[in-house]
């Protein structure tokens, strides 16, 4: 008889619970970047490329944005059902106030596809105001185009985020080398980010304003991959709007080999150092904080993060003044914080690529190549990574020390090239070069 209550009792609890009677708790959703840019320092101090004239959307570069609406064009490594946004002011010199934001999926150019732009809220209100140095992320959001994220239509899609800027900025936190278009409204229009037609958005900007990572739901087991460095990472000289650095090769054999077990986000500024400059908060410059400065923001603070691919170093050596030692010093102590913070991560030495005989003179000479190669030696046998990517060995012309010659033209720009930056096929060779099995796992 017990046996039978017992039954009666679980058939009871089942069937209620199916019905709605009972509250049965779910997992909480597991989260992970599905996109990120480096905010590296207030516009226009940056390396923007190909940027059009911005004099008419921001006439002054300290009061920043002024009652005006930003659509910025995205593409996130994979999708959720589920997306919250992170607005950055990390190098704003007063409050700024975001409302009107939305998320939605792009059609073309600044307009969004019908019927897909939702309204995204933060702590349940419209609006947020965002303190000097600080960052917020958003509450979730539905994606309602997203009915099954493996879904292949939605591989290379964009998403369109936009969202009004209440009142004057001031000093806009930014990541200059999008290599994406993004389209801006006029100052004083107010807020437009609600409008699907590219009517409102007749401006446009190579570069991300505030918004510096898009987290996504994703299944458990799914894990970030940051791909950590300069202008080589950001992808300098690859093609506008085509997605060709090395990380989106690489990001592209990675999930044709494992489908969507890791998410690649790329955290590369143009210029930037591992160690230097000391005085960046009181002296930006066009690199951003250093590396070291840099870490916990743009990696530690990611949610999911299991992988770390790093390359930089040219950087450092070209500034004139910083020792091989000293640049290899701040390589340990970055590896060291980054073991600290996130317990189990793998991390991926890159061997730096070459800029012998570059017209930047900075770049150029025989002491730079020098203090290059042996750096390269350090990452190759320090024996603090978890594996060596050697990118130098295949972008490097043995007869001439520089840079391949078929690698040397740039891919939008035109031109013969700096001799420092690979173009799309040299991003190709690094992307190609990565041992996906070493990343991911063999099968």
């Amino acid at each position: 008889m017990a046996r039978r209550i017992s039954q009666f009792v679980t058939g009871c609890l089942f069937a209620c619970a199916a019905f709605g009677g009972i509250a049965v708790a779910q997992p909480a959703p597991h989260w992970i970047a599905a996109w990120a840019a480096s905010a590296h320092g207030p516009y226009a101090v940056g390396n923007p490329t190909a940027q059009p004239e911005l004099k008419f959307a921001f006439p002054d570069a300290a009061r920043g944005a002024s009652d005006q609406s930003f659509r910025l064009i995205v593409r996130p490594d994979v999708w959720g059902k589920q997306a919250r946004l992170r607005l950055s002011n990390a190098f704003g010199t007063k409050p700024v106030t975001f409302d009107g934001v939305y998320v939605g999926l792009q059609n073309s150019g600044a307009a969004v596809l019908a019927g897909t732009n939702r309204a995204v809220t933060f702590a349940g209100k419209p609006s947020v105001t965002v303190a000097p140095g600080a960052d917020v992320v958003s509450d979730p959001v539905a994606l309602p185009f997203v009915r099954n994220p493996a879904d292949p239509m939605l591989v290379g899609r964009r998403l369109a985020v936009s969202f009004h800027v209440a009142g004057e900025s001031g000093p806009m936190t930014w990541h200059a080398k999008a290599l994406t278009t993004s389209y801006l409204s006029m100052p004083g229009t107010g807020a437009r980010s609600s409008d699907e037609s590219e009517l409102s958005f007749p401006l446009s900007s190579t570069s991300w304003y505030f918004l510096d990572a898009i987290y996504m739901t994703a299944p458990p087991h799914t894990r970030v991959i940051v791909a950590f460095g300069d202008s080589i990472t950001d992808g300098t000289a690859s093609t506008l709007n085509a997605d060709d650095r090395w990380p989106d090769v690489f990001a592209r054999r990675l999930h044709a080999a494992t489908g969507n077990r890791y998410s690649v986000v790329n955290e590369g500024i143009g210029g930037n150092q591992i160690i230097g400059p000391a005085d960046y908060a009181s002296n930006p410059f066009a690199g951003g904080p250093s590396a070291l400065d840099r870490l916990q923001r743009d990696v530690i603070s990611l949610p999911g993060v299991s992988v770390v691919i790093w390359l930089e170093g040219i950087n450092d050596f070209a500034a004139g003044s910083a020792s091989v030692q000293a640049v290899s010093d701040g390589a340990r102590d970055v590896v060291r914080r980054l073991r600290a913070k996130i317990p189990g991560v793998r991390i991926y030495g890159a061997t730096v690529t070459a800029s012998l005989n570059s017209p930047n003179a900075a770049y150029a000479g025989a002491d730079v190549d020098a203090k290059r190669k042996e750096y390269n030696h350090f990452i190759r046998t320090a024996g603090i990574f978890d594996g060596v990517i050697d990118f130098d060995a295949v972008t490097l012309d043995t007869r001439t020390g520089e840079l391949r010659a078929e690698y040397q033209p740039n891919s939008t720009t035109g031109g013969p090239g700096d001799k420092i930056h690979p173009n799309r096929a040299g991003y190709a060779a690094m992307g190609n070069a990565i041992d996906v099995g070493m990343i991911a796992g063999r099968p």
